[in-house]
C-alpha cells in the first residue's frame, strides 16, 4: 500500500482545515470579554451553541477515523469505505448546523438577518459538497491501487479547497456581541475545546 499512503496523509491534511470551519462558528476564536447583547442574543447564542456541539464532535469523530486508516496503511477498500462514511457524517453535520442556525432566526444585532442567511447558505453548500465527495470516493476503483490513488489525490486537492473556502460568512456571524455571547456558551466552549490536530 505505498502507493496510497502519502496520498492519504494529504487527504488527512486537508481534513484538518475542515474542522476549522465548525470551530470558526463557535465564537470561541472571539477576545472574550464580558459584554453582552442582552438576553435575547445570550438565548439565541445558546440555542447555537447547543446545537453545535454534537455536530462539532461528529466531524472530530470522522477526522479521526480517517486519521486512523492513514496510520493503519490500510487497504484500498477499507480507505473507500471509511472515508466515505466520513464524509457522509460530515455532510450531515453541516446540514444540521445550517438548520440550527436557521431555526434559531437572526441573532439581535446589526445585520443580523444577512449574517444569518449567509452563514446557512455556506453551511448548506459545505452539507452538499461533503456529500459529493462522498459519492466521488464511493465510486473509486479499489480493485486498481494506481487508479485508486489518483482518485484519492483529486479527492484531496478538492477537499484542499474546499477547507479553505468561504468561511467568511462564519466569520462574520460570529463578530462583536455575536461572538462574545456564543464564547460564554458552554456547548461553544466544549465544541472548541479539542480541534482536530494533524502532525506532518
Amino acid at each position: 500500500m505505498e502507493g496510497t499512503k502519502p496520498v492519504n496523509k494529504k487527504l488527512t491534511a486537508a481534513l484538518s482545515g475542515g474542522a476549522v470551519l465548525v470551530l470558526a462558528l463557535s465564537g470561541c476564536s472571539s477576545d472574550g470579554g464580558s459584554g453582552s447583547g442582552g438576553d435575547k442574543l445570550n438565548s439565541w447564542a445558546k440555542q447555537v451553541c447547543d446545537a453545535l456541539k454534537p455536530q462539532a464532535q461528529k466531524i472530530q469523530e470522522a477526522n479521526a477515523a480517517i486519521q486512523k486508516q492513514t496510520s493503519d496503511n490500510s487497504a484500498p477498500e477499507e480507505v473507500q469505505k471509511t472515508d466515505a462514511q466520513a464524509f457522509q457524517d460530515m455532510s450531515d453535520a453541516y446540514k444540521a448546523l445550517g438548520t440550527a442556525v436557521d431555526n434559531a432566526g437572526p441573532p439581535d444585532v446589526e445585520d443580523g438577518k444577512t449574517k444569518q442567511a449567509n452563514a446557512v447558505k455556506e453551511l448548506k453548500a459545505l452539507s452538499a459538497s461533503y456529500a459529493d465527495l462522498k459519492t466521488q470516493v464511493a465510486k473509486l476503483d479499489t480493485k486498481d491501487q494506481a487508479k485508486f490513488a489518483e482518485g484519492l489525490k483529486d479527492v484531496a486537492t478538492q477537499l484542499g479547497k474546499l477547507s479553505q473556502s468561504g468561511n467568511d460568512p462564519l466569520k462574520q456571524l460570529e463578530q462583536g456581541d455575536v461572538g462574545k455571547a456564543m464564547a460564554q456558551q458552554e456547548g461553544c466552549k466544549s465544541a472548541s475545546g479539542s480541534p482536530a490536530a494533524v502532525n506532518g
